[in-house]
């Protein structure tokens, strides 16, 4: 197991690079856009319409001189053309694009076990929620992530280790365990982790990093359901800021790629490199070759082939 130290010497060299933050007007969103603009970036907030005051309260909060260098863009990540929008208000405030922090995210307000909401004909009602949770945390980031490295791709060499942009996705402790039985966080954070590992491939290649943070209790809105009764537990939690300083950390180490951290009692746990370290325990040695063995097929034939689209009938 791999632990870090939080450290702020990664931090100086966020000045003159373009951050974008989505979901980035409160919360953990909130804290690193505040956190890279004091350090000198320029930063975009991408967050809803109905986010617009908060936004405008962070940037009027700011330094005089320095407000400037943040902006607030209204935007929802499950829309493509949305998206697109915001990427081209940034490029033409501030010319690049650096960093992309995929943060925007919700939980859900009602329970997907509830049996007793029932429709005329006495049936379960369709759980119309998941579908939204599901769309916000998993299909907004992997949005937000294929147009990172879209326009990522075309950067000039801008880290010390020649990587031309670096992605940070959100997932969760959730999206490696699943006991507190939300079925619809759980299942689109186990999908974010999912495309983190899917994203090294296509990333590599065009020199970016992605790597992912997977967040203890944190209080915010998120949390705000039971966060009165946690403060009165003796369980510890983290800090916006704590998650801010490792979101911005692990953006800018150039030594990390693939990674995921866990931030929890006040450092980071990396978890992709003990998954994969442990996978020969888990399923046998004999198992774990036969799916090496499958990558490197993969690999020699030049990726995943995809099937043709079923003829239509």
């Amino acid at each position: 197991m791999e632990s870090v130290a939080f450290d702020k010497t990664f931090l100086r060299g966020l000045s003159s690079k373009t951050v974008i933050v989505t979901g980035g007007a409160n919360g953990i969103g909130a804290q690193t856009a505040r956190l890279c603009h004091t350090y000198g970036a320029n930063v975009t907030i991408a967050d809803l319409a109905s986010s617009q005051n908060a936004a405008n309260n962070i940037i009027t909060s700011l330094p005089a001189g320095s407000q400037q260098r943040m902006i607030y863009i209204p935007t929802n990540t499950t829309s493509w053309n949305d998206l697109k929008h915001m990427f081209f208000k940034t490029f033409s405030a501030f010319g690049s694009v650096q960093i992309v922090i995929a943060n925007a995210g919700v939980m859900e307000s009602t329970n997907f076990w509830d049996f007793d909401q029932l429709d005329e004909q006495g049936d379960p009602l369709e759980p119309k929620e998941s579908s939204r949770v599901i769309d916000i945390n998993l299909k907004g980031t992997m949005n937000t992530l294929k147009l990172a490295m879209y326009h990522m791709r075309s950067n000039p060499p801008c880290f010390p280790d020649s990587s031309r942009g670096s992605i940070i996705l959100i997932s969760s402790t959730s999206g490696y365990f699943g006991s507190s039985g939300v079925a619809s966080y759980i299942s689109s954070k186990h999908g974010v982790t999912g495309v983190l590992r899917a994203s090294q491939g296509a990333a590599n290649q065009l020199g970016i990093r992605v790597n992912g943070i997977a967040p203890f209790y944190t209080p915010t809105h998120m949390t705000s359901g039971y966060s009165a009764l946690w403060s009165k537990s003796s369980v510890p939690g983290n800090t916006v800021d704590d998650l801010a300083q490792a979101i911005t950390q692990t953006a800018m180490d150039s030594s990390r790629s693939g990674k995921c951290f866990l931030v929890a009692l006040g450092k980071m746990i990396e978890l992709e490199t003990f998954y994969n370290a442990m996978v020969p325990e888990w399923v046998g040695s004999d198992v774990a070759e036969l799916m090496n063995s499958a990558g490197r097929f993969m690999k020699d034939i030049g990726g995943y082939k995809l099937p043709q689209e079923r003829p239509k009938l």
